[in-house]
């Protein structure tokens, strides 16, 4: 297994990787554009469309998701949340990191994620359905877990694949308008346009294929690894395997979670999706291992 600074050295090495494919993926497709319609000022704007993105990827994704999942800052008015606050602050003390921002989403749904591009400028978001539904020392497990994300900087990987993943989509979706607005090219080479546009066809088809394997990028291993960094943490396996079999037995799908920011959640937001007896195929693109399989794991580390 690696040590956490091994896995957040790594982690920072596949997201400017992965920040460099998507960079490459729009001046491709911006070059295809301004070579089909001859007008060079296309391939200019993709390069600052790619710039922007990686920019705002960076520094902004947490924010995105955030919003995007309904996430708002914990009251200390309520009792859930100043014990939440302190079982966040414990833990973080206990390995010398600075405690992240707490924020809550309203649905009853048990789930929580972590975002963020570092442990400084981190985020930890929990549903009011895990905050209810869990005993302290399982909720103390997932706080581990979704603590041993941001020490291991899964969460920079994690965050900026948010923005990559929305930003592929929306440039897909612009090479199409643009492409088949026009039945030919300006330059007059038919042969040349038709290479193109299969060539942009070909991209267009291949964008959510590419999208999906950024996000599968991010190892399902990495959940298991969290799962034994937080169990380290807390030195209690059992109760993050407790708080996994609770979550299995509700089953029940986050409001607002999208594909996008699926890969941030603890378990799998959407109904139906972990299980061990699934397909193949359904397996091979889930974006958490089986929580049968990370149960299994945890009991294993008490014999």
């Amino acid at each position: 297994m690696l040590t956490p600074y091994v896995q957040a050295q790594h982690n920072i090495r596949k997201t400017w990787f992965l920040m460099f494919i998507v960079f490459s993926f729009v001046i491709a497709i911006g070059w295809g554009l301004s070579y089909y319609y001859n007008d060079s000022s296309i391939l200019y704007i993709a390069v600052g469309i790619a710039f922007f993105q990686n920019f705002f990827a960076y520094f902004f994704s947490d924010k995105v998701a955030l919003k995007a999942s309904g996430a708002k800052p914990i009251d200390l008015r309520n009792p859930q949340h100043r014990e939440l606050q302190r079982i966040v602050d414990n833990l973080s003390i206990s390995q010398g990191m600075q405690s992240p921002k707490i924020y809550y989403i309203d649905d009853p749904a048990m789930n929580a994620f972590a975002t963020g591009r570092n442990p400084e400028n981190s985020a930890m978001a929990f549903t009011t359905g895990i905050l209810e539904g869990l005993e302290k020392n399982e909720l103390e497990g997932v706080a581990a877990h979704e603590l041993s994300h941001i020490k291991n900087r899964d969460i920079l990987v994690g965050t900026v694949v948010v923005v990559l993943v929305g930003f592929l989509a929306i440039i897909s979706d612009m090479f199409i308008r643009g492409a088949f607005r026009s039945g030919g090219g300006g330059n007059g080479n038919s042969k040349g346009n038709g290479i193109i546009m299969i060539v942009g066809i070909v991209f267009i088809i291949l964008s959510p294929f590419i999208a999906k394997a950024i996000q599968l990028a991010i190892s399902r291993k990495r959940e298991l690894l969290a799962d034994a960094t937080g169990a380290e943490i807390t030195r209690y396996p059992e109760g993050l395997a407790d708080a996994l079999e609770k979550i299995s037995q509700q089953n029940m799908p986050v409001k607002k979670a999208g594909t996008a920011t699926a890969h941030l959640y603890f378990a799998s937001p959407f109904k139906n999706k972990e299980k061990k007896s699934g397909g193949f195929m359904q397996r091979l693109f889930s974006t958490h291992p089986p929580i049968e399989e990370r149960i299994e794991n945890l009991r294993s580390m008490n014999k």
